[in-house]
Parts: structure tokens; C-alpha cells; sequence
């Protein structure tokens, strides 16, 4: 698996030890974060209402849109979970639709979560198992003729699915029973990062299949009959197949839930308690290292750049099943909530708080009007890309070098999140946070 974990190819080159160390529509809310009284010693702000918040404020809160983003992502699994396990129990192109439909639902919240991945290594490091990508799943089940795999992946084609065990080079695998253990174990097997057997996109090519149309119209035609355990089983291996599923959407569940509690309130082993111990300089540092390595080296970089230049559709992220465009968008989101201090939660309710911009605002006005501007043309251009998708014209057709103007859609959406870098970068020079030089990830922008 190319997992792609980019704290070391990250738009800002930290100065720091890490191991020492809004939203377009209406937003009348409901849930709102108090501040808790200010600490005479506490570096202070004022917002435009006057109200005194500090820096230590600021990063509480970043903590609860994190809490509230992973609660989300945690609950919606669950959803998925109740999903999977009807279609496996009853197969059918309801259930299967059903299925799609949550693991869809389910992609919204955690796109957001991902900006909290870099300057938190802890997230980053638990990333692999749920979202890495892309994936040669010809590891996991059967696949088409020519299917283009990773060169030298031994893994490529060991098929979990139709076998007892499997052989990856020197390496010999029972996998007579299907784990979850097992299965995580599996991931960067023989070395080999395209070597994906849990998380978010295993889940999606058992629902999905395959998309075999490359740059054309459709995304993967798995049938339901994939499930059924009868003689209309169709590819083989039905029964073990539905307990694939089952397992690494019930992992998916449980990592969700790890991750949710290490942001909960009211533990004092958390990783929510380590950062708030620490320094507020050093949580701004991680909270402005998220959003630029999101925006730049992985979303306009690896997400965007790479499968626009080789046009290459086993370089798209969610593509399976064709979901790409609605990723980008709320890895996007994630980033605009982290600045602003505002969630819109499942259920449509809208957790704000005392908020980066709040002290940007202070420090220096124009950083911050340029960074709400530039943030506003992100959102602009991802969402031409996801009007462009819904009306015919997926990511995987817009990266067709035949296809200018879905080309120039995906250039528009990477320009964007560059000139919004170099506002994020601003913005932090605004609070005293220096040394952030931007860093392409290898890419040249």
C-alpha cells in the first residue's frame, strides 16, 4: 500500500520536536463551546465582540472539533457496520445500494478528520490501517485479466479471499481464519505499501468492485451476487467473502472508536491531555502544520497532482467508487474548520468555539481576511469539481488528457490550495510562528 504518510513531506518544514513537544451553508447552531475562565498568566486576544480568549482556549477547542469530527466518523462507521451486516445476511441490490450508501455517508466526516493526521503523530501513525491507499487489491479478492499492479508487489495477486494461505516472497501466511488481526497484520505485507488489507478503500472494493472503465463514464459493477452462498454465487467464495467484509468493517469500527476517546474530555492518559499540557505555541504549530500539509504536499500534491500528471486513475482516492471529488472537498472542509473553530456535525448542529482566526484576526487583519479569502476560492473551485462529478464528469474523467476542460477543473482546485498555503503560512507568521517554510512534497507547483 501506498500509504502516503507525509508528516516528513509536509507543506511546513516544523521547527519542532513533535514527540516532545466554516462552512457554505447556514450555520445557525446549536452546540457551542464555552470558554473556561482565563488564567491571569495565559496570553490573551480579543475577538471583535471584545470577549478575551487565549491561545490555550484556542487549542481546547481544536481538540473538540476533533473529538466531535472522530465521534462522527466513529458513528458513522457504526451506521456502515448495521449496513454491512444486512447485505451479508441478505444479499440483494437493495442491501448492497444500502451498504454504498453508508460507506458514502461515512467518507463525509472522516475526510474532515484528516487535518488533524499531520503535527498529531499519533493520528498519523494510526492512519494506515483505516485510509491508506491506493491499494492493489488483487491481494484481497479476484480480479480482471489485466489488472495494473505495483511491480514487484509478490502480494499483488495472492487473493485473501479465494485462499488458505498465502505465499509473499519468503513469507508463508495461514489465512485459513479471518481475523481481524490477521487481516491487520497483512497491511505492507512483504514490504510493499500497495499491499492494503483493512480500512475505509478495502471496504469499498468489496462493495464496489473493481472499476474497470478507466477514464470513461462508471465506477465499479460488483454484484450482489458476489454475496450469495448458494449456486448463484458468482466469483467464487461467497461465504468468505460476506466474512471479509464483515471483519474489516467491524476493525474500521473499533479503530474509529480508539481514536474518538483518545480526544475525549476527562482522561488523564489521552492523547487530548498531552496536548493540552502542553504549550499552546506548540499546539498552534501543530494546528497550522495540519492544515498546510493537508492542503498542499497531500491534497494538491499527492491526492490531485499525481493522478492529473500520469493521469493515472489507480492514483485516484476513492476509486472504487467514484467518490473521489466529494474526498477532496471535505479534506478541504477540514481544514477551513480547523481555522475558523467551527464543526457542522452529522445531525446538522454546528460546534464553534474561540478559533484560530479569532486570534489572527487580532494579530494582524489583513492575514486573516487573505486566509478567509483564500480559503473561500478553495472551497469555490472543489466545488465546481464536485457540480462537474455530479452532473457526469468524475475525477477519474476530468485527469483524461483528452478532457481539457476537466483538466483545467483539477488545476484550478490545486492552485487554490497553493495560494491558500501561502496564506496559511502568513497567518502563522501573524502569531509569532516562524521557520514554517512551505514544502512542495517533491512536487513542483
Amino acid at each position: 500500500m501506498r500509504v502516503f504518510s507525509f508528516a516528513h513531506l509536509s507543506v511546513l518544514a516544523l521547527a519542532i520536536n513533535l514527540a516532545a513537544c466554516g462552512d457554505s451553508e447556514p450555520t445557525t447552531s446549536a452546540t457551542a463551546v464555552t470558554p473556561a475562565p482565563a488564567a491571569a498568566t495565559l496570553t490573551t486576544t480579543k475577538t471583535a465582540d471584545t470577549q478575551a480568549i487565549t491561545r490555550e482556549q484556542v487549542i481546547s477547542h481544536y481538540a473538540d472539533i476533533a473529538h466531535a469530527t472522530f465521534s462522527d466518523a466513529h458513528s458513522t462507521a457504526q451506521a456502515l457496520q448495521v449496513a454491512v451486516n444486512v447485505f451479508v445476511a441478505a444479499p440483494s441490490a437493495q442491501t448492497q445500494q444500502a451498504a454504498k450508501e453508508a460507506w458514502l455517508a461515512a467518507r463525509v466526516p472522516y475526510m474532515q478528520s484528516e487535518v488533524f493526521r499531520f503535527g498529531n503523530a499519533l493520528v498519523d501513525e494510526w492512519e494506515g490501517q483505516v485510509n491508506a491507499w491506493p491499494l492493489d487489491e488483487g491481494l484481497i479478492d479476484y480480479v480482471d485479466g489485466d489488472y495494473q499492479y505495483a511491480l514487484g508487489n509478490d502480494g499483488a495477486t495472492a487473493n485473501i479471499i479465494a485462499s488458505q494461505s498465502i505465499q509473499v516472497g519468503e513469507e508463508k501466511v495461514d489465512v485459513s481464519e479471518l481475523t481481524a488481526e490477521l487481516l491487520a497484520g497483512l497491511n505492507e505485507l512483504g514490504g510493499s505499501e500497495a499491499n492494503v488489507a483493512t480500512g475505509y478503500h478495502a471496504i469499498e472494493f468489496l462493495l464496489w468492485g473493481q472499476d474497470l472503465n478507466g477514464t470513461q463514464p462508471g465506477a465499479g459493477e460488483r454484484s450482489y451476487t458476489d454475496y450469495l452462498t448458494d449456486e448463484n454465487c458468482t466469483g467464487g467464495n461467497c461465504e468468505r467473502r460476506g466474512q471479509y467484509l464483515k471483519v474489516v468493517t467491524d476493525l474500521l469500527v473499533d479503530d474509529l472508536a480508539e481514536m474518538t476517546a483518545q480526544w475525549a474530555t476527562g482522561n488523564p492518559d489521552n492523547y487530548r491531555t498531552e496536548l493540552l499540557a502542553d504549550s499552546a505555541e506548540k499546539g498552534l504549530r501543530k494546528a497550522f502544520f495540519g492544515m498546510g500539509s493537508l492542503s498542499l504536499g497531500e491534497l494538491a500534491g499527492e491526492r490531485m497532482k499525481v493522478a492529473l500528471e500520469a493521469s493515472s486513475t489507480e492514483d485516484e482516492h476513492d476509486c472504487f467508487s467514484d467518490n473521489t471529488h466529494n474526498s477532496h472537498f471535505y479534506n478541504a472542509k477540514g481544514v477551513r474548520n480547523v481555522y475558523l473553530g467551527e464543526y457542522k456535525k452529522v445531525d446538522g448542529t454546528v460546534l464553534t468555539g474561540p478559533s484560530i482566526a479569532q486570534l489572527v484576526q487580532t494579530a494582524d487583519a489583513n492575514a486573516d481576511q487573505l486566509l478567509q479569502a483564500k480559503l473561500d476560492a478553495t472551497e469555490k473551485s472543489l466545488q465546481v469539481m464536485v457540480d462537474a462529478a455530479e452532473n457526469g464528469m468524475a475525477f477519474d474523467q476530468m485527469i483524461d488528457p483528452e478532457n481539457t476542460d476537466g483538466q483545467q477543473i483539477v488545476r484550478d482546485s490545486i492552485a487554490a490550495l497553493v495560494e491558500q498555503t501561502t496564506a496559511i503560512e502568513q497567518a502563522a507568521l501573524a502569531l509569532g510562528i516562524t521557520e514554517l517554510n512551505p514544502d512542495t512534497a517533491d512536487h513542483a507547483f
